[in-house]
């Protein structure tokens, strides 16, 4: 963020006219300025697109989606709640709400397809395969998904530990045997959970294989992980999208068990029995 600020601070008496308006809108209101189209963020200043555009390039940027990724990937962990409802209330404007929440999540989902590193996602899936314990975190909205990846893994394995959070020390205290013979797995995104990068920092630091699903490069959980699984959420949203974070845990557990398909059907024909003997599950009566 201080050098994209400091390019347009030191460069602010050679702009012309045209792009000091957009400068100075970008110093003021860079919050909203990231997400907003070239068209868009012309209108608002009251230039022209392809002044916009002609503004990205002298500042360095391929174009304008550059400087637009380079606003959004440094204000990633910077947006407020209400900065996060402002910015989705000038998104969203009058349009279909529905349509605009669930095309957004589908192009999150197609994002993560392209951009997933395939080498890392196999990297986790053997790390995981191998490990002797699993340790599973993620906290607020990431708790969800935590939960998601626990539940499945409880079944496929007999070491997960779902790490609990109610106290400062709790985390550390339940990983105070952590080897490097064990994997941890710490889920989190905008805005980052300090705790749960102290785990993976603590993990990592004790010899254990650390996996992260978190939603860019320049997360600071890709920093202490040994396989970095990036999953898209919409950041901007006071909801966080978990839809492509999911899609990816859900591959994580299929590529798991495919890895273990042997021990798993054993596993799920004692289920089937359990579920069946103690009325688990509605049936439905036959026609």
């Amino acid at each position: 963020m201080n050098d994209l600020m400091g390019k347009l601070q030191s460069n602010l008496t050679k702009f012309s006219k045209s792009q000091k308006q957009i400068a100075r809108y970008i110093m003021e209101h860079y919050d909203k300025a990231a997400f907003m189209t070239a068209s868009r963020l012309g209108q608002t200043v009251g230039v022209s697109e392809s002044t916009v555009v002609r503004f990205a390039t002298e500042l360095g940027y391929d174009g304008y989606p550059h400087l637009q990724r380079a606003l959004q990937e440094m204000i990633r962990n910077k947006l407020t709640a209400v900065q996060r409802m402002e910015v989705m209330g000038d998104r969203m404007g009058g349009r279909d709400i529905l349509q605009s929440v669930l095309t957004t999540d589908a192009d999150k989902i197609r994002m993560t397809l392209d951009e997933l590193d395939r080498e890392a996602f196999r990297g986790a899936v053997e790390a995981i395969l191998r490990a002797r314990r699993i340790y599973i975190l993620g906290v607020r909205s990431s708790g969800a998904l935590a939960n998601f990846l626990g539940f499945y893994f409880s079944l496929l394995f007999e070491n997960v530990r779902m790490l609990q959070t109610n106290g400062v020390s709790e985390v550390f205290e339940q990983l105070l045997h952590v080897e490097p013979e064990d994997v941890f797995i710490g889920i989190s995104f905008p805005r980052y959970s300090k705790r749960t990068l102290s785990a993976m920092k603590y993990s990592k630091g004790h010899g254990a294989q650390v996996v992260a699903l978190t939603d860019s490069r320049l997360s600071p959980l890709a920093g202490c992980a040994d396989h970095v699984l990036i999953a898209k959420s919409d950041m901007v949203s006071f909801v966080d999208s978990l839809v492509a974070p999911l899609s990816v845990l859900n591959a994580l557990i299929v590529a798991v068990g495919i890895g273990k398909k042997a021990e798993i059907e054993q596993t799920f024909e004692r289920l089937e029995n359990i579920w069946d003997e103690y009325e688990v599950y509605e049936k439905l009566e036959d026609g």
